[in-house]
């Protein structure tokens, strides 16, 4: 009996030991100083399988349609630390989050849990207040810091929708808290968009002030008002994550090299200073690209198309046609202007290497960012329901277009609001990256 119970003691207490040793790993880890290999570093999408313009495909080689596009292209993969305190830490980037989206505490993820733009930054100052899981300095990310978390192994829904089972989100549910939208609130399934703290420059819709938000269940950015929706009098109601670290992220580093192409020390990435010049399918860009690295363009023959996070890199949110009279890009940039829709002076839609995989359209379509207003056909108010449009999610948008097709087959856009199709977006190179040499960066707490 002896020998049997300091069997069991021995058992409980290396079980004790064993537990008290990971919680102090924990502990520790969440207190790990963290240097990423980038003061700006664009963590990659997560998208692993290729697409033609319809379907998954095996990933085509060199010489063969649809080379080089997100899947075949390795950057920084996704790399979160758990520290068992309600917070994660993103390794690459130096950002600590919070895990949970449960604000209220009553269990369930939902309605209640959402703020306005307006309610999220007043809780940001009380959390800090109240030094939350034991710190005093968050903040309520900006766009930049939001989309890094984006990852584009989600799928769209079909709006109309009603079932989240088959679902995979735009985010790692591994990590971080995540609910679709709550129908029994009357939401729809795609109302999962989460606020950032950068607002729009410009106004959207019919003159609305506008806050730039992700939406983690669709893999979109948009601009929504930062008051009432049209037609609504409660303020438009978000998801909210908080963030804290890295005090550079999200902030560029230009240098122009004289040569054609600009270099950003903060990412790493070089970029060809201008653009296609025109217009061309997904495709044909993918071809296009090629022809240039056979060429040497500017002197180099491995340049790619962008994925969506290292296109949304070069945004600045702080430019607008309608406020700079220019492109939301820095002027260190070239960008062609073009007429939009209503014969005004804009700019254009950009591609991206990764594709938006729909719910039921596959591989149809491809993400592309908006350096010039992200325009929609809304429909008036009023008996003759016209269509006006207008710039309704802002310079700096993330959308998608399909990936072929006649443009004229969308008079009136596609989407609740409309969203104008272009489907012949211009195109800017991009090289380096994960493979150029890291430099010694800031370590953050």
């Amino acid at each position: 009996m002896k020998g049997k119970a300091f069997k069991v003691f021995s058992v409980i207490f290396f079980l004790f030991l064993g537990v008290m040793l990971f919680s102090a790993h924990l502990k520790e880890s969440s207190k790990k100083e963290v240097n990423p290999p980038h003061p700006y570093t664009v963590v990659d999408t997560g998208q692993k399988k290729c697409y033609d313009n319809f379907k998954e495909i095996p990933c085509p080689k060199t010489g063969q349609p649809f080379y080089g596009q997100d899947a075949q292209y390795k950057g920084y993969e996704p790399h979160y630390v758990d520290n068992g305190n309600g917070t994660i830490t993103d390794v690459n980037t130096g950002l600590v989050w919070t895990k949970g989206l449960d604000w209220d505490e009553n269990g369930v993820i939902n309605y209640k849990d959402k703020m306005s733009y307006k309610e999220a930054l007043k809780w940001v100052k009380k959390k800090n207040k109240e030094k939350y899981l034991g710190s005093s300095d968050w903040r309520l990310p900006s766009i930049k810091e939001l989309y890094s978390l984006i990852q584009f192994s989600g799928i769209d829904p079909d709006p109309r929708s009603i079932k989240t089972k088959k679902l995979i989100p735009f985010i790692n549910k591994d990590y971080f808290d995540f609910a679709y939208g709550d129908t029994s609130s009357g939401e729809r399934i795609i109302d999962a968009q989460f606020v950032s703290s950068t607002k729009y420059v410009s106004k959207t819709m019919m003159g609305a002030e506008t806050v730039f938000g992700v939406n983690f269940a669709d893999g979109r950015i948009k601009g929504y008002p930062a008051g009432p929706m049209p037609g609504r009098r409660e303020d438009k109601q978000f998801y909210v994550y908080l963030v804290r670290g890295n005090p550079n992220y999200g902030k560029n580093d230009f240098i122009d090299n004289g040569d054609g192409t600009i270099t950003d020390r903060a990412t790493g990435l070089m970029w060809a200073k201008d653009d296609s010049g025109y217009g061309m399918t997904w495709k044909e860009t993918l071809a296009w690209i090629e022809k240039k690295n056979k060429e040497k363009y500017l002197g180099y023959s491995d340049w790619r198309l962008p994925n969506a996070k290292e296109l949304q890199s070069i945004v600045d949110y702080s430019r607008s046609p309608d406020t700079t009279d220019s492109p939301a890009i820095s002027p260190i940039f070239k960008c062609n202007p073009i007429k939009n829709e209503e014969n005004k002076p804009d700019y254009g839609f950009y591609w991206t290497s990764t594709t938006h995989v729909g719910q039921h359209g596959g591989g149809r379509s491809a993400v592309y960012i908006s350096f010039g207003r992200a325009l929609g056909w809304m429909r008036k108010p009023g008996p003759t329901r016209s269509h006006v449009l207008m710039d309704v999610h802002g310079a700096g948008a993330q959308r998608s277009d399909p990936k072929a097709g006649n443009p004229k087959n969308f008079p009136y856009g596609r989407g609740p609001q409309g969203d104008v199709i272009r489907i012949y977006n211009f195109v800017r190179l991009v090289r380096g990256g994960f493979l150029l040499p890291q430099v010694p960066q800031p370590v953050y707490k």
